[in-house]
C-alpha cells in the first residue's frame, strides 16, 4: 500500500485499482468518512479542493483548477481521439449540525453532508481512478468535474460554466443519492427530473402606518398581502398547464411591531418551482402583474424582487437508454427503477444541460432505518457498499458513451 498522508488523517491508496480489486470499495469508504467528518460550506471548500487534488497528483493524474474559487476538474485522456464527455459531483456541505451517533460524524459545529456530497466526491473519485486504470481502452476523454456550492444561490454551477469546465465537452453526467432506494438500485427519468427554483419578495407599501381603529384611513398593508398571497396561489393554476408541475409557495412573512399599528410595509416571499422552462417567465410575470394589481385595488403599491435558482433538469431521452442499458447489462433489469414522476426539488446541474445534453440519475443508498432518513435530515446517512457498485456503473457507462459519440 501507499500512505497518502492529508491531514488530519491518512488515506491509504491501493496500488492496484482496477474494477476487480478486493480493497477498492473500503479505500473510497476511507474517502468518503474523511470528507464526511470534515465538511465545508459553499465557496469555501479549500481543504476538501485540496483533498481532491493531492490524491489525483499522488495517482500522476493532471489537476485543473481552481475554478469557480474552490472548483476543479481532471481529464482522463484515451488512447485513442474522440469527444469529451463530462461526469460532475458537488462538494459543498450544509449548515447543519450532525446528530448521528457515528465514529465518522461531522468534526465542524453546524456543517454536515446531509445531501450526499460527501458520497458524490466519493464516487466521482472513484470513477475518475476507475477510468484512469483502462485509459488504454477510451476513444476519447472522460472529464471527471468537482463543483463548489451547489446549495446556494447564485450556485456554484454557472460559475464552473464561466470558467470554462464545459469547453469541448460534448454530454454531461450527473448522480444523486436517494435514501428512498434500496443500494444497488438505480433509479431513472427522462426529460423532467427536478424542477426549476426561484426565489421571490414582494413588498407591499402603504402611504403611511394606520390606526388599528381605523383601518378606512389607511392602506391596510396586512390584509392587502395577505390578499396577494391568496390570489398567487389562485392564479398559478389557471394560468399554467396543469400537465406541468409548478408549485408557488409563500415561505416567510414579515411586517409590523405594534398589535394597534397597521404597518406601512410588509414583505412577504417563497419559492416558485417549475418543471417546463417555458412556465418560468410566465411564473414571474404572473407574480408581478398579479402583486401589482391587487395591491393598487387597495390604495397600495408593490415591489417584487427575483432571485434566479437553477433551471429544470431535463434528462436527454438517449442518454438515458445509455445509462439503462450499462446497468441492465452489468446488475439486471430489477437494479433499475422508473421513477413516475420529477422530484419538485432543484439540483443546479440543470446549468449545465441548457449548454449540453446530459442526465441526471439517482444512485440508492438505503438498507435498513439508520440510511433512510431524508435528504437534509441531521441524522441522513448513507449504505457506504454502493461504493462497490456505482462508481463501476458509472465508468462503463461513460466509457461506452465514447465509444458509440465518436
Amino acid at each position: 500500500m501507499n500512505e497518502l498522508q492529508i491531514a488530519p488523517e491518512a488515506v491509504e491508496i491501493p496500488l492496484d485499482l482496477t474494477l476487480e480489486h478486493a480493497g477498492f470499495e473500503a479505500f473510497l469508504t476511507d474517502i468518503r468518512r474523511h470528507l464526511h467528518r470534515h465538511p465545508e460550506i459553499g465557496l469555501h471548500e479549500y481543504d476538501t479542493a485540496r483533498f481532491i487534488r493531492d490524491l489525483f497528483e499522488r495517482r500522476g493524474l493532471e489537476v485543473v483548477g481552481p475554478l469557480a474559487r474552490t472548483g476543479l476538474y481532471v481529464d482522463i485522456v484515451g488512447a485513442a481521439d474522440g469527444p469529451t464527455v463530462a461526469y460532475r459531483a458537488d462538494i459543498d456541505a450544509l449548515p447543519i449540525d450532525d446528530r448521528k451517533d457515528v465514529e465518522y460524524r461531522s468534526t465542524r459545529e453546524g456543517l454536515a453532508h446531509l445531501c450526499g456530497h460527501d458520497a458524490h466526491t466519493t464516487i466521482a473519485i472513484g470513477t475518475a481512478l476507475l477510468l484512469a486504470e483502462r485509459r488504454d481502452r477510451l476513444k476519447g476523454t472522460v472529464r471527471v468535474f468537482f463543483q463548489p456550492n451547489e446549495e446556494g444561490i447564485p450556485s456554484g454551477a454557472p460559475l464552473m460554466i464561466r470558467d470554462g469546465v464545459l469547453e469541448g465537452v460534448s454530454a454531461a453526467f450527473a448522480s444523486h443519492v436517494d435514501p428512498t432506494l434500496p443500494t444497488g438500485v438505480f433509479g431513472l427519468i427522462t426529460g423532467a427530473a427536478t424542477a426549476s427554483a426561484d426565489r421571490f419578495r414582494v413588498i407591499v407599501r402603504g402611504p403611511s402606518t394606520g390606526h388599528s381603529a381605523r383601518p378606512h384611513q389607511s392602506a391596510d398593508t396586512v390584509w392587502i398581502a395577505t390578499n396577494v398571497m391568496n390570489t398567487l396561489y389562485q392564479v398559478v393554476g389557471r394560468r399554467t398547464d396543469a400537465r406541468h408541475g409548478t408549485v408557488l409557495a409563500v415561505c416567510r412573512l414579515r411586517g409590523g411591531d405594534a398589535y394597534n399599528v397597521i404597518p406601512q410595509e410588509v414583505e412577504f416571499g417563497g419559492t416558485v418551482r417549475c418543471t417546463a422552462r417555458e412556465d418560468r417567465d410566465t411564473v414571474r410575470t404572473l407574480i408581478a402583474e398579479t402583486a401589482q394589481r391587487t395591491a393598487a385595488q387597495f390604495g397600495a403599491e408593490t415591489v417584487v424582487d427575483f432571485d434566479h435558482g437553477a433551471p429544470p433538469v431535463l434528462n436527454d431521452h438517449k442518454l438515458v437508454g445509455l445509462v439503462r442499458e450499462t446497468i441492465t447489462g452489468m446488475f439486471g433489469e430489477d437494479a433499475i427503477f422508473d421513477i413516475p414522476a420529477p422530484s419538485m426539488g432543484a439540483e443546479d446541474f440543470a446549468h449545465y444541460l441548457t449548454h449540453v445534453p446530459g442526465m441526471l440519475l439517482r444512485v440508492g443508498t438505503s438498507d435498513g432505518p439508520a440510511t433512510s432518513y431524508p435528504l437534509h435530515d441531521s441524522c441522513f446517512d448513507i449504505d457506504e457498499a454502493v461504493f462497490g457498485k456505482a462508481p463501476r456503473m458509472l465508468a462503463a457507462m461513460l466509457e461506452a458513451y465514447l465509444e458509440r459519440a465518436r
